[in-house]
C-alpha cells in the first residue's frame, strides 16, 4: 500500500481505494461477484497474485469479509458496510468517466469474453422462457468468430466452443456494436434498424432478445451524457484560466 504521509481523509481513502485494479475489483463485488474465479474471469488481464494481494488488502482494511463455505465450496468474499457505500463512488467515477473520458473504444477493451460475462450476469431470467435457451454471437472483428451464451433457468455459461446443444438464435454483429449497445451508446432498436444487428430464430426469440438482458448499469449514463454532449459546448477535462490562481484548502 502507498501511505502518501498526510492526515487527511482523502489521502487516508485513497491509500485503500486508489492503487491499480482495485476500483474495478470493488466494481465487480458490487456486482455481486463473491468467488475468486469469477472474479478472475472479470478481471482477465489481472494476475491471480495480484488480485489475491489487493483482496487481503481490502479485508484488512475492513472493506469486504471472507466467509468459510462447506467443504469443497469455495471461499465468498462479501463486502462490509463500508464495502457497500463505495457503490456511490462507483456510480460517481462511471458518471465522470462517462462525461469527459468516455471516447471510441481502443482495440485492446474489446474483448468478446468480458462482454459475454458481463450479459451473462445481467440475463432477466423473468423475462425468459424456463427452457434453456442457447444463443450463439457471430462477431466481426474478435479473435474468433463464434462465441455461445447457454441461458438455463437460474444459471448462464459462457463457451467458447459450440456447447453440443441445439442453436435457438444467432446474433451477427461486429465486435465494437455490441460494445456499444451493451454501454448505451448506440439503441439495439436503431443498430437492427440500420442493419449493424442481425438476428436469425424463430419470431417469438428475436422479438424477446432486445428486453431478454437489463444491458451494462452504466448504460442510463452513458446515454445521459451523450444527450448532455449534443446540447453542451464541449469543455476539456483541464483547461487554463487567465485569471490568477488562488490557493483554496479541501480541508
Amino acid at each position: 500500500m502507498h501511505l502518501y504521509g498526510q492526515y487527511c481523509p482523502v489521502a487516508r481513502a485513497a491509500e485503500i481505494f486508489a492503487d491499480r485494479w482495485t476500483v474495478l475489483i470493488v466494481r465487480e463485488l458490487l456486482a455481486d461477484v463473491s468467488h475468486f474465479n469469477e472474479l478472475e474471469r472479470g478481471l482477465p488481464h489481472m494476475s491471480r497474485t495480484l488480485l489475491a494481494e489487493r483482496l487481503r488488502r481490502l479485508e484488512r482494511t475492513g472493506v469486504l469479509e471472507r466467509r468459510g463455505t462447506s467443504r469443497g465450496k469455495p471461499t465468498e468474499y462479501r463486502l462490509t458496510t463500508a464495502g457497500r457505500e463505495l457503490q456511490r463512488i462507483i456510480d460517481l467515477f462511471g458518471e465522470w468517466g462517462a462525461r469527459w473520458a468516455f471516447g471510441p473504444p481502443r482495440p485492446t477493451e474489446l474483448d468478446p469474453i468480458i462482454l459475454l460475462w458481463w450479459m451473462r450476469r445481467r440475463v432477466a431470467f423473468d423475462r425468459m422462457t424456463r427452457r434453456r435457451r442457447v444463443i450463439q454471437f457471430d462477431f466481426s472483428g474478435a479473435p474468433q468468430r463464434s462465441y455461445w451464451l447457454v441461458i438455463d433457468p437460474g444459471d448462464v455459461s459462457v463457451c467458447l466452443k459450440h456447447p453440443g446443444f441445439d442453436v435457438d438464435m444467432t446474433v451477427v454483429a461486429s465486435i465494437v456494436t455490441f460494445y456499444q449497445i451493451w454501454l448505451g451508446r448506440l439503441s439495439m432498436v436503431e443498430a437492427m434498424r440500420k442493419n449493424h444487428v442481425r438476428l436469425d430464430g424463430t419470431p417469438a426469440d428475436m422479438r424477446a432478445f432486445p428486453t431478454g438482458f437489463t444491458w451494462s448499469r452504466m448504460a442510463g449514463t452513458v446515454r445521459t451524457a451523450k444527450a448532455d454532449r449534443r446540447t453542451a459546448p464541449h469543455r476539456p477535462v483541464c483547461s487554463q484560466s487567465t485569471r490568477p490562481a488562488t490557493t483554496r484548502s479541501a480541508l
